[in-house]
C-alpha cells in the first residue's frame, strides 16, 4: 500500500535532515502503537502501520532517502531507470511560507534569493519560466538518465565476443501525457507526473571480443526517456563474468589443472589439454612433478586491442583408485625394483 500524496517525514513525525537513529526511534514508538496485534479489527490502525512500514522502509535505506528527498513521489520511477521528473514538478512539500498566489506549493524556495525580474534578461531570470518552461506552458524538456545494470557473462563470451539480446525494462514517453507529465494541468495519473512510463523491451548488444570482468559496455540512447522530446540518457553495462568449471582468469592468462597418470610423469610424453579453445596437444617432461606448471603460449584469452594471453597448465599426478590383477603384479614388480625413496631428501 503506497503512501498517497503523504509526507514519508510527516508519517514518522519527524523533520528533514534528521538522522537514521532519530528515524528508527519514531518508527518503532509509532510501529507499537499502531500494530494490529495491539488493535485487533481496527482497520485504520491497520493501515496506518502499513504506511508507517512503507516510510520507514524508504527512509531507513540512505540511497532510496536520497532519490525521495530529491524526486518526492517520483523516486521509485526514477530509481527504476525511468529519468527524473521533469523539473519544477517535484513532489511538493509543506512549507510554512504556504501556496503561491497561483495554487502550487514551492516548499522552502525562497524566491527573493533568485532575485527575479519576471522576465528572462541581464540581472536575473524568470524562476517561473526555469520552473515550467517558457511561458509556464509545460514542464522543460530534460536529457534522460544514464542507467545502469550488470550483465553477466560466460568466460566464452568474454573471450570470443558477439551480439546478446537483453530483455530490460525500458522508459518510454507516458501516453497518458505525451511525455509532458500534465493532464490538464494536473500530475499526471499513469505515470505520476514523471513523463514516462516503463515497459519491456530488447536491446541487442555488441559485445567486444576481449572484455573483461569488471568493464563497462556503454549503449548511447539505451537510457532513460528524456522529457519533452529530448534525448534519452545512456545505458552502462557492468560486465560480471561466472565462474568458469576448468580456468581461472589471470589477467589475461588462464590456469588449469592436468590430471597425468604414474607414467606419464615418470615417462613424459604427449597428452591432450583443455583450451577455451578447443583440446591441443601438451608436452609433458620425463620426470614431472606433481604442482609443476607447464605454459601454453597465445592460449590464454583475447585482448582487446589485439593478441592473446598465455595458458598455465598445472600438472596433478593421480593414483588409479582400483587396479586389475595384472596391473597389481606390475606395482609389485616396479617396488621389487625400484631404489626410489620419496622421502630421502
Amino acid at each position: 500500500m503506497a503512501v498517497a500524496n503523504k509526507d514519508y517525514y510527516e508519517v514518522l513525525g519527524v523533520k528533514r535532515g534528521v538522522s537514521e537513529e532519530e528515524i528508527k526511534k519514531a518508527y518503532r514508538k509509532l510501529a507499537r502503537k499502531f500494530h494490529p496485534d495491539l488493535n485487533p479489527g481496527d482497520k485504520a490502525a491497520e493501515d496506518q502501520f502499513k504506511q508507517l512500514q512503507e516510510a520507514y522502509d524508504v527512509l531507513s535505506d540512505s540511497e532510496n532517502r536520497k532519490l525521495y528527498d530529491q524526486y518526492g513521489e517520483n523516486w521509485r520511477a526514477v530509481k527504476a531507470g525511468a529519468g527524473a521528473p521533469p523539473p519544477g514538478w517535484e513532489r511538493a512539500q509543506q512549507s510554512t511560507r504556504g501556496p503561491s498566489p497561483g495554487g502550487f506549493d514551492f516548499g522552502d524556495f525562497d524566491f527573493s534569493d533568485f532575485r527575479s525580474t519576471g522576465t528572462a534578461g541581464a540581472g536575473g531570470f524568470d524562476i517561473f519560466e526555469e520552473l515550467f518552461g517558457r511561458g509556464a506552458r509545460g514542464p522543460r524538456s530534460a536529457r534522460g538518465h544514464d542507467v545502469e545494470a550488470e550483465l553477466e557473462l560466460s568466460l566464452e563470451e568474454a573471450h570470443r565476443g558477439g551480439r546478446r539480446s537483453l530483455q530490460m525494462q525500458g522508459a518510454e514517453p507516458c501516453p497518458t501525457c505525451q511525455g509532458t507529465g500534465l493532464v490538464d494541468g494536473k500530475t499526471c495519473p499513469t505515470c505520476g507526473g514523471s513523463g514516462q512510463v516503463l515497459r519491456p523491451k530488447t536491446i541487442e548488444v555488441n559485445i567486444p571480443a576481449g572484455v573483461r570482468d569488471g568493464s563497462t559496455i556503454r549503449l548511447a540512447g539505451q537510457g532513460g526517456a528524456g522529457t519533452s522530446g529530448s534525448e534519452p540518457g545512456d545505458l552502462y553495462l557492468h560486465i560480471r563474468l561466472r565462474p568458469h568449471p576448468i580456468f581461472t582468469v589471470k589477467g589475461d592468462d588462464l590456469e588449469t589443472e592436468l590430471p597425468i597418470a604414474p607414467w606419464e610423469a615418470v615417462l613424459g610424453g604427449n597428452v591432450e589439454a583443455p583450451t577455451i579453445d578447443g583440446k591441443v596437444e601438451l608436452k609433458v617432461p620425463g620426470g614431472a612433478k606433481s604442482g609443476q606448471r607447464l605454459r601454453l603460449r597465445n592460449q590464454g584469452l583475447n585482448k582487446r586491442k589485439g593478441g592473446r594471453g598465455d595458458e598455465y597448465v598445472r600438472l596433478k599426478i593421480a593414483v588409479p583408485q582400483t587396479v586389475s590383477p595384472e596391473e597389481r603384479s606390475l606395482y609389485e614388480e616396479l617396488k621389487r625394483v625400484s631404489r626410489f625413496n620419496p622421502r630421502s631428501s
